[in-house]
């Protein structure tokens, strides 16, 4: 994956860090662990050091979690440690005064200096075992030791691997966000293909980095709607897609019959509000500010023949900030995209979607044959 594309998938990254000595100095190791803000581990890397002291390897620890984080693309991160002396050192609240920490303490700084947001705090030991169990592995083994998620199977997902067809009109990144998804093993599906409205957008460059050739269907190139749903359907019908995924999809268009129940939209705001035509990207955005919403989020919903309506699947939120502006907020949403689609794909694929009197049931496991939406 190219950088830009990680940057997309890890924007936001958690790190639990560690680091220990046997015998201060001693035999010595760092060690870290890389989550999403929702838990999902990433990697974990314990770093064996030879001779050196408790703050040293707790130093070392933190430099490898931040270089992981960096190769990853992250822009916002959550640091937590048990030294409570380095979150002060790191804050600037306590002076390094130790001529062996200096030069560590300077490259973490260095390392922060790449990040937009970041923030680091103290956390008791019994709340940081992962990261205290791979230092300690590291120091057994007396060499590095790396760790990475298994690939869940079909069976343990209790569901199919299906086929989307993905719809876009800009950017393309929550088309990133979903193929990363799909080849870390966290979603059982395929992206059977890619239709863009639009054929000089950034999606397109997006779409083709990750090997797929996206069809380009424009709106303009058709007098009437029905022969551009037409279309549409046509291009659907040919890769055989289990479920349309509108992201960041602008172009109404209806639904033919054997799509009912099939057609996915992600909207940036708590839909009813601040939706129907226009209620795209920063619109939105704006929209929520000027109305001084303390909360804003994202929905996934099944689409109808209507602009952002039909009946919700998944919601996420997050906090309005006083000082927010359309790109923060914007930002702040997409991070509960990046966990909100996958979740609802995750969820039809395994029969876990039932329509009840118009409205969406989740079930705790598959529904029936013919109950399914």
């Amino acid at each position: 994956m190219s950088g830009r594309q990680g940057q997309t998938v890890n924007e936001s990254i958690r790190i639990f860090t560690d680091g220990g000595s046997r015998g201060n100095p001693g035999p010595a190791a760092g060690g870290y662990f890389l989550t999403h803000l929702q838990g999902r581990i990433i990697e974990g890397k314990g770093v064996f050091l030879g001779e050196a002291t408790n703050n040293v390897a707790e130093y070392n620890g933190l430099i490898a979690a931040l270089e992981a984080a960096t190769r990853l693309g992250a822009r916002q991160l959550e640091i937590l440690t048990d030294s409570d002396l380095m979150v002060r050192q790191v804050l600037g609240k306590y002076r390094v005064r130790n001529e062996g920490l200096k030069p560590l303490h300077a490259r973490c700084m260095e390392l922060l200096a790449g990040f937009p947001s970041w923030k680091i705090q103290h956390i008791p030991r019994e709340k940081n075992t992962r990261a205290d169990q791979i230092v300690n592995e590291a120091l057994d083994r007396k060499a590095d030791v790396s760790w990475r998620p298994s690939k869940p199977t079909l069976a343990e997902w209790g569901g199919k691997r299906i086929r989307l067809g993905v719809l876009i009109s800009g950017g393309g990144r929550t088309l990133v966000n979903l193929q990363h998804q799909i080849q870390a093993g966290t979603l059982p599906a395929e992206v059977a293909v890619v239709i863009c409205s639009r054929s000089t957008v950034k999606g397109v460059d997006r779409a083709r980095e990750l090997g797929f050739s996206p069809v380009i269907v424009r709106r303009k190139d058709f007098e009437q709607l029905e022969d551009f749903s037409a279309k549409l359907a046509e291009v659907l019908d040919a890769a055989k897609v289990d479920l349309v995924v509108q992201a960041g999809w602008l172009c109404l268009w209806k639904i033919p019959p054997q799509y009912e129940g099939k057609v996915m939209n992600i909207h940036p705001a708590l839909l009813p509000s601040f939706g129907g035509q226009g209620m795209w990207g920063h619109h939105v955005h704006e929209a929520v500010l000027k109305a001084g919403c303390k909360v804003s989020g994202c929905t996934v919903h099944f689409c109808n023949n209507e602009y952002d309506s039909g009946p919700i699947i998944v919601q996420r939120c997050c906090e309005v900030m006083d000082d927010d502006d359309a790109d923060t907020l914007a930002e702040r949403v997409f991070q509960q995209e990046c966990i909100a689609y996958p979740e609802a794909i995750r969820m039809f694929a395994q029969g876990r979607l039932k329509m009840v009197e118009g409205r969406v049931r989740r079930m705790e496991t598959a529904a029936s044959e013919g109950d399914t939406v």
